[in-house]
């Protein structure tokens, strides 16, 4: 596959929906604008609920796959694609994440595994059948003013929901652990927004006025690596997507994602990954 951009393209919202929400019912099949069997990204969030079938898909190069009942987000800068799905039942919802509030989108993110799998007699799968389908038929109606207003509240109470599962109450007792997940999860939001000019623990340990033997300390208890391995790992997950994307030269990339010595920066790409910079643009789209 040859690839003449320059620029890492993303598909914008169906022009169907309305004021930033449009919900999809996986058994009508005419409904997709764009080939979403080949890698792509989004420039909104996209929450599936499959109620019936299984899935393959690739999310940011690595496969997921599940069989159905699951949860399933995926966010603006990742890039995915359909690999294989078959006897699909459920919902897809698209929405822009300005609607959501920054807690729920932060929880999303940080918390739910891909794929977050369900019982299928359980209250909250239930629950989520519920209101995905009350969405829909909101949707299919639009009968006055107020029918994205109420889409919108559906949306945010579906999120909300699915993030009340994801973090349960915590008793005060845990206060300290509280801390520490909001040190990393804060950490982790931080490295995806400044991985390019931020390449020191201290810039970030800074912006969270505290110490940067804490900040590393506190991430690596949590995820089991130091925070100079999530910083690289920013910068090389952008750096594959601009090696499928486009046909910048592994200097043009290595200096887009903040390195100025392209023969460090391939290195470090190949201890990441395995693979060459050119080795995984052959491996993955040529």
């Amino acid at each position: 596959m040859k690839n003449q951009n320059q620029t890492i393209t993303q598909f914008e919202l169906s022009p169907l929906a309305k004021a930033g929400i449009i919900i999809v019912n996986m058994e009508d099949r005419d409904v997709e604008e764009h080939d979403i069997s080949k890698p792509h990204r989004d420039n909104h969030c996209q929450l599936m609920f499959a109620l019936n079938g299984t899935f393959k898909l690739n999310i940011d190069f690595e496969n997921v796959e599940f069989t159905a009942p699951a949860l399933l987000c995926v966010f603006p800068e990742q890039v995915h694609h359909i690999i294989n799905v078959k006897d699909p039942k459920g919902w897809m919802i698209s929405f822009d994440p300005s609607l959501v509030s920054k807690e729920i989108v932060q929880v999303l993110e940080s918390k739910i595994d891909n794929p977050f799998l369900l019982q299928q007699e359980s209250n909250f799968c239930q629950h989520l059948s519920v209101l995905m389908n009350l969405i829909e038929k909101v949707q299919l109606e639009n009968t006055n003013n107020y029918t994205q207003k109420s889409i919108h509240s559906l949306l945010n109470g579906l999120l909300s929901l699915i993030a009340g599962e994801l973090v349960p109450n915590l008793s005060v007792d845990k206060e300290k652990e509280n801390r520490s997940i909001i040190i990393k999860e804060t950490f982790i939001k931080l490295t995806k927004e400044h991985f390019k000019t931020w390449k020191q623990p201290a810039q970030y340990a800074s912006a969270l006025s505290i110490s940067a033997a804490h900040l590393n300390d506190t991430v690596k208890s949590l995820t089991g690596s130091p925070v100079s391995i999530h910083i690289q790992e920013a910068s090389i997950m952008e750096a594959k997507r601009l090696l499928y994307f486009t046909d910048k030269n592994v200097r043009e990339i290595a200096y887009e994602v903040g390195y100025e010595e392209p023969v460090y920066f391939g290195k470090l790409f190949k201890k990441v990954t395995n693979l060459t910079p050119l080795e995984f643009r052959k491996k993955f789209r040529d």
